[in-house]
């Protein structure tokens, strides 16, 4: 069954007045309302809109209810764009996220992969890694060897290709308008705008880029214009992180945070010690240590959230499971709540102006029990704690694989939408 895109409805603010009760002030503001209870005091937030951007508003909740999530919850179906048609795009790098767009390509219906290219793998091959993955299972649909420049998928063909310099891969003449960067290597603006020259439009860096625009699905994607010919993804960390940042900061205020990302195992790292000259430690065995390593995902919060530039720093744990991974944000609020008011605000935002991005979960669950989620960043309510009225720890979970690559093509979907409309 196909999946809709989150991209596919009308813009936020639009959303946002047909659904919650919105204030008429000018620039948004936040408060807070404890509401007492038998068990805990809790407080729901409502969104004001101010120049085409959501910000969220502490309220008093009067026939909104609870609603039990789960961490398996399935994001809204929402409308199509009229970005016009299908969106055509091709994947530089099959590896892990090139495979993975590919096959969340294949759920939706606003999505068209025509060409793949990688220089070290031929289309058989490409055909078996598709069809037989050890983390997220076979390929639930076909899959054939057509030539040696065609693979078929669910009865359409995709060209192959096998080139090392990204200037010669015909993107233009597959009718490619957006191409993913999937290969780790072209992450700056001078290397990725090589596709350019084989006739793509657009190009999406799934990785961290240090000098391309940085854009977070459900954080800062309006802020794109037309113009931005390259962009990146961010990483999957920041992904997960910015979402919760963005809307506890929004309502309470950071005043500072450190994070940690307890991190699934990666391709770069290897499976028993092993040369590593620029981080000893990460060359050490995969499967039998955690690792200490270092990430720019935190300070990355505040290129997409410039309020926040400065405010956050983080680091990471290389453990040894496969798949999906972790965010503890350990932060002080500038406004004084309970965890329980940062909870109800994130709750709010899940199952309203950030579904589909957020989720929230108050079930005892681990790891495994979000393989194959695309959100961007699950909070887990009971994982986290509180020390004071300003000091907090927050958990959120994420499928660094799956989310991910649902995200990238989120952002392209968006890139299409505004390029209709411009």
């Amino acid at each position: 069954m196909a999946v809709p895109s989150l991209f596919r409805s009308a813009p936020a603010a639009s959303f946002l007045q047909a659904s919650l009760p919105l204030s008429s002030a000018d620039h948004p503001t936040a408060s807070c309302v404890n509401l007492s209870s038998s068990k805990f005091q809790s407080s729901i937030f409502v969104a004001h809109v101010s120049s085409g951007s959501s910000s969220f508003q502490l309220r008093t909740p009067h026939n909104i209810q609870p609603i039990k999530a789960t961490a398996t919850e399935i994001p809204p179906a929402v409308r199509k764009s009229s970005s016009g048609g299908k969106t055509k795009i091709g994947i530089n790098g099959f590896g892990r996220i090139g495979r993975l767009v590919l096959r969340v390509a294949t759920l939706r219906d606003d999505i068209d992969v025509v060409a793949v290219n990688d220089p070290f793998v031929d289309a058989k091959y490409m055909a078996y890694m598709f069809k037989f993955d050890s983390t997220h299972g076979t390929f639930n649909g076909t899959i054939n060897v057509v030539d040696d420049s065609t693979l078929e998928i669910n009865g359409k063909q995709i060209k192959v290709s096998s080139k090392r310099d990204p200037a010669e891969i015909s993107w233009g003449q597959f009718g490619v308008e957006f191409v993913v960067e999937s290969s780790g290597i072209f992450t700056t603006t001078n290397k990725a705008s090589a596709h350019l020259k084989g006739g793509a439009r657009k190009v999406v860096i799934s990785a961290p880029s240090a000098d391309a625009p940085m854009f977070v699905v459900g954080v800062n994607e309006k802020t794109y214009k037309p113009n931005m010919d390259i962009v990146s993804n961010a990483s999957c960390t920041t992904n997960c992180l910015a979402p919760i940042a963005k809307v506890v900061h929004e309502v309470f205020g950071i005043a500072e945070g450190l994070m940690t990302t307890v991190h699934a195992t990666t391709a770069t790292q290897k499976t028993v010690d092993g040369p590593s000259m620029k981080d000893w430690r990460g060359g050490r065995g995969a499967s039998q240590n955690i690792i200490p390593s270092s990430t720019g995902a935190a300070k990355a919060v505040g290129k997409v959230l410039p309020e926040l530039n400065g405010k956050l720093t983080g680091m990471a744990f290389r453990v040894p499971t496969p798949n999906v991974s972790v965010v503890d944000l350990t932060c002080r609020l500038e406004r004084s709540a309970s965890y329980e008011d940062v909870k109800a605000a994130i709750k709010y935002a899940s199952e309203g102006p950030l579904k589909g991005i957020i989720g929230y979960t108050d079930e005892d669950v681990v790891s495994n029990d979000f393989v194959g989620d695309s959100r961007s960043s699950i909070f887990d309510a009971k994982a986290g704690i509180g020390l004071s009225h300003s000091f907090m720890k927050l958990i959120s979970w994420y499928d660094n694989e799956w989310g991910y690559s649902n995200r990238v093509l989120d952002l392209i979907e968006h890139m299409a939408l505004v390029a209709a409309n411009a």
